[in-house]
C-alpha cells in the first residue's frame, strides 16, 4: 500500500479533486494538502513524512515544500504535475488531466 499526497496551494480545488479522484483505488491510501497557511488542510511535517509519492500541482509548490520540509522529505518522491490554478473542483477537464498524469506514476 502506497500513501499518496497530493498538494496545491489552497487544498480547495486542485488538490481535493485529486484526492477525490484517486481515493478509490485499493494500492493506495489518498490525502491532500495545502502549501498556504489558511489552507483547508495545510501541509504538515505528519503528512510529508507519511508520504511514499508526493504530487504537487506546480514548480513552486515543489519549492515551498522542499525548503519548509527539507527534513521530511528523505523517502517520498516528489512529482511536479504542470497543473495551474484555473480549474473548480472535480472540473471535468481538471479530472482528465490528473487521470492522464498520475497514474504511470502508481504502477
Amino acid at each position: 500500500m502506497k500513501n499518496v499526497l497530493f498538494v496545491c496551494s489552497q487544498n480547495r480545488l486542485r488538490s481535493p479533486t485529486a484526492e477525490q479522484v484517486f481515493s478509490g483505488r485499493r494500492n493506495i491510501e489518498v490525502a491532500s494538502a495545502g502549501t498556504n497557511h489558511d489552507a483547508d488542510n495545510p501541509l504538515t511535517q505528519e503528512l510529508v513524512a507519511w508520504a511514499d509519492i508526493i504530487f504537487v500541482m506546480e514548480k513552486a509548490h515543489r519549492a515551498k515544500l522542499q525548503k519548509k520540509f527539507k527534513a521530511s522529505l528523505k523517502r517520498a518522491r516528489v512529482i511536479c504535475l504542470d497543473i495551474s490554478d484555473d480549474y473548480e473542483f472535480m472540473d471535468p477537464e481538471l479530472v482528465r488531466l490528473l487521470e492522464t498524469r498520475v497514474p504511470k506514476y502508481l504502477a
